[in-house]
This record gives structure tokens, sequence and C-alpha cells, in this order.
């Protein structure tokens, strides 16, 4: 990470310790009432181990299905940048994107990052070019419903990545788990890294 990159991951990180450390309270309006201030980031570890993944690939689209408050896109827009590539990051409230914005803009890497805002299942339905690499790691009733968004929509040798997978490993990532292992031209292995993330790569569909 160059020295613009490593103080604002600092700063992600202060923030998640004191996240950790304190009671766990709720958002009043629930999950979609855009009060929501906790990050629920991915961890360093998994952040590393996205960007070398992303990082082996050239010129990568990469989409990133939850920004929150853009932790994870720094990683990811790291490794686009190194390699040539750009970030497409959707996230359904604009104070979140936001955040993630202005934190990118101070790690110099706003650039090669797309922010959009909306419905990630609705946005990824509607791109209108292939992708590379996605991250998912959003409400977990959404996994399904963006996997069957996206899949149509993956490069061959296309990277995806699922955060969460064995903690809290809901029945919702379950059925995610159990969908993309079905997947035609689809490899993938659930590994102890962070919360748990499903790796799997798209070699291309097979015909019937």
């Amino acid at each position: 990470m160059d020295d613009r990159i490593q103080p604002v991951l600092d700063l992600y990180h202060e923030r998640m310790r004191a996240e950790r450390s304190a009671p766990r309270v709720e958002a009043p309006g629930g999950r979609d009432g855009g009060h929501d201030q906790r990050m629920r980031a991915i961890g360093p570890e998994t952040g590393q181990f996205l960007n070398i993944l992303a990082r082996s690939l050239e010129r990568p689209t990469i989409l990133e299905l939850g920004t929150s408050f853009g932790y994870s896109a720094l990683w990811l827009a790291e490794a686009a940048r190194a390699r040539g590539g750009r970030l497409i990051t959707m996230e359904r409230h604009g104070y979140k994107s936001a955040h993630a914005r202005e934190m990118a803009e101070q790690a110099g890497l706003a650039a090669c990052i797309d922010f959009r805002v909306g419905d990630a299942v609705a946005m990824t339905a509607a791109l209108d070019h292939k992708v590379d690499f996605v991250f998912v790691d959003l409400w977990k009733d959404l996994y399904v419903p963006c996997l069957e968004a996206f899949y149509p929509r993956l490069n061959p040798g296309a990277i995806i990545v699922a955060d969460n997978m064995i903690r809290p490993g809901t029945e919702d990532v379950r059925r995610y788990g159990r969908a993309i292992r079905a997947l035609s031209g689809m490899a993938s292995v659930l590994l102890p890294v962070g919360t748990g993330i499903e790796v799997s790569r798209f070699e291309g569909a097979i015909s019937a």
C-alpha cells in the first residue's frame, strides 16, 4: 500500500476496534432506515486476500455488492488501479456511499471507482458489460438474487468471493453456497479466512 492509502486504512481500523468493543445497538428504522452507522467491515486479513486475488487479473472490471462505508473498496480499488482496471461498487444508502467516496479520495483511489447508489440486484441486472471479479457482502437474503443477476455477466476466468459464509453462517448464505456450486462452469471452495469466504471461479458455462 502506498503512503496515501495506509493512513486511511488505519482510520478504518481504529473505527473497527471502537465498534467491536462497544455494545451492539441496532439502528432505528431497521436495515433500510438510512441511520445505520455500524461498519460491519471485513478485516484486514480478508481485505489483503481480496487484493491478492484481484491483482491476479489483467485489467479487471471488479463489482462490489455492498459498499457500506468503503473499507473493502480500498483494497479492491488498489488492485484495480495496479492492474489497469476499475471498481464498480454498489450501495443502497447514499450517506454510506458518500463516506466511502470521501475516504477513497483521501487515499487517492477515487478516480478508478464508480460509486453507484440503489438496489444492487436491479443495478447488477442492468449492467451492459461483463465483469471479472465480484465481491458479495451485503444483506444475506440478497446473496442468491445477486448471484442470479451477475452470473450471466461473468467473463470466463472471473473470480467471485462471498463474505460471512461461516459467521454468521445463516440459511441464506448456505443457500448461496449451494446455488453457486450448482452453476455450470463454476468451481467453488469455502475458506476459513475472516468470517469465512466462498471463493469461486467461473470457467465458462458448459454447453448441454
